[in-house]
């Protein structure tokens, strides 16, 4: 069995590509339930009839779609069922879908995920948002009975990962968006925010999140105006502002203390006489406007009136060069923890493919155990029953230390990377039950119970002393 990666992102595939594969909340749950996941594994002397998923995870974003499975088979056969079922999904032509998809297996599944998850596979460096869509994907994946065992670990494990490059390294420090680094630039003019009145000019995107940021800044009286009103009353309305009506705007640049403009007109919006002709009732105040929008919507020529200070884009942009500089610099002390993440997972994948076998001898044992007591108790009735427990625990003790050394050392050489074949011949040696040639099972509904006690809890990943 496989873990392996079918998918496509901003870097293989154009957005109407992405746009058209995207799966969001409904949708993904059909996607996961179409994925046909099949539970079933090889007995003994039985061989995989085909190729077939075991697991599956979905990620979908804005800038990829991936889908992580464990497949029964050889990867190449995974890759095609993966891709198949992506077609298939909506209803794209398979080889007009093909040249924007990358496949991966194994190590490189493991540390591609452990990448995406700490940002360092995103559009914008280091961005936070990621590390929540890589949980949630496994969320919808466990609820749709989708992902198992290994899978559920990895992704714990890459979240994990994820959170320690931001916590350990700078990587999500230092914003690289413009609309962030306009919020810093009026908090670093202003400081305490709460009782600033801002203007925001404008409703689209950059505005809206340059008021997510104003408002995680301290900002609490913030006013909307574009020229469709119902758009600046939307915004006003999420943010718990106010909405104003295009004619409003000298009104509205007579009270404000700051303006962050970001239309997406075509043209100047604001223009050195509409600033001009309010200054005189300003009563002095000085005024910050901080313009984001491309093409610019503040006339160069309203930073030279007095008591106005303008700011555009060219100016934010090396702040947000300098802050990408850094967050690039954070990028191989990122890629370390990875690879300690990554080795980490590996162990506890070589682990568990001994735990099937070390559950059966064990199994064996107490049988033989049970069968020997079973003969001779017409003999232990003759015994004080306290005495009969201590046979028992006698017994069971033999058992345990027998099999400790055994334990530990397939264990160790499953983490060295032999395990499957010492288990097959633990399995001949022993009589085990099980083809020593079968897959080894991922899935936690595979294996028997007392596999968390030789292994713990499978799918709790490790904590950090800084934690």
């Amino acid at each position: 069995m496989h873990i392996v990666l079918v998918g496509l992102n901003h870097r293989t595939a154009a957005v109407d590509i992405r746009e058209q594969m995207a799966l969001t909340d409904c949708s993904l749950r059909m996607a996961l339930d179409d994925l046909k996941i099949s539970r079933h594994l090889p007995g003994r002397g039985e061989r995989p009839a085909k190729p077939h998923l075991t697991e599956g995870v979905i990620l979908s974003t804005c800038n990829r779609l991936e889908i992580y499975a464990v497949v029964v088979g050889q990867p190449e056969q995974g890759w095609a069922l993966i891709e198949h079922f992506l077609a298939r999904l909506q209803g794209i032509a398979i080889d007009q879908l093909r040249p924007h998809l990358y496949r991966l297996e194994g190590r490189a599944v493991i540390t591609h995920l452990m990448r995406v998850a700490a940002g360092l596979d995103s559009m914008i460096l280091g961005e936070p948002q990621i590390l929540g869509q890589v949980a949630s994907a496994l969320t919808e994946a466990q609820t749709a009975d989708a992902a198992g065992a290994a899978l559920s670990h990895l992704f714990d494990m890459a979240t994990h990962a994820g959170k320690r490059a931001r916590t350990e390294t700078e990587i999500g420090q230092h914003t690289t968006s413009i609309s962030h680094a306009a919020a810093q630039l009026v908090q670093e003019r202003l400081g305490n925010l709460a009782q600033a009145e801002i203007l925001v000019v404008g409703a689209g995107e950059m505005a809206e999140v340059a008021a997510h940021a104003l408002q995680d800044r301290g900002a609490t009286r913030l006013r909307f105006i574009n020229r469709t009103f119902n758009r600046a009353e939307g915004l006003a309305a999420h943010f718990g502002g106010h909405a104003l009506n295009w004619y409003h705007l000298p009104t509205a640049l007579t009270q404000a203390d700051v303006v962050v403009s970001a239309t997406g007109a075509p043209h100047i919006v604001i223009h050195e006489s509409d600033v001009d002709r309010i200054i005189p009732e300003r009563g002095g105040r000085p005024l910050l406007i901080v313009d984001i929008a491309v093409p610019r919507d503040v006339e160069e020529a309203v930073g030279r009136l007095p008591g106005v200070t303008r700011c555009d884009i060219d100016q934010l942009q090396s702040t947000v060069d300098a802050n990408l500089a850094q967050r690039q610099a954070a990028i191989p002390a990122v890629e370390a923890i990875i690879a300690q993440e990554a080795e980490r997972f590996e162990t506890w994948l070589q682990g568990r493919q001994v735990l099937p076998v070390l559950v059966e001898l064990r199994r064996r044992a107490r049988q033989i155990a049970a069968g020997e007591m079973d003969r001779n108790t017409h003999r232990l009735e003759e015994i004080d029953p306290l005495y009969q427990e201590l046979v028992a625990q006698m017994v069971h003790r033999i058992i345990n230390k027998l099999l400790h050394e055994p334990t530990v050392r397939l264990k160790a050489l499953a983490a060295e990377g032999n395990g499957v074949e010492y288990a097959h011949a633990v399995r001949e040696l022993f009589a085990l039950d099980g083809d020593p040639t079968a897959p080894v099972p991922f899935l936690d509904a595979d294996l028997p119970e007392q596999v968390v006690s030789l292994n713990g809890a499978p799918n709790t990943p490790p904590t950090s002393p800084s934690e």
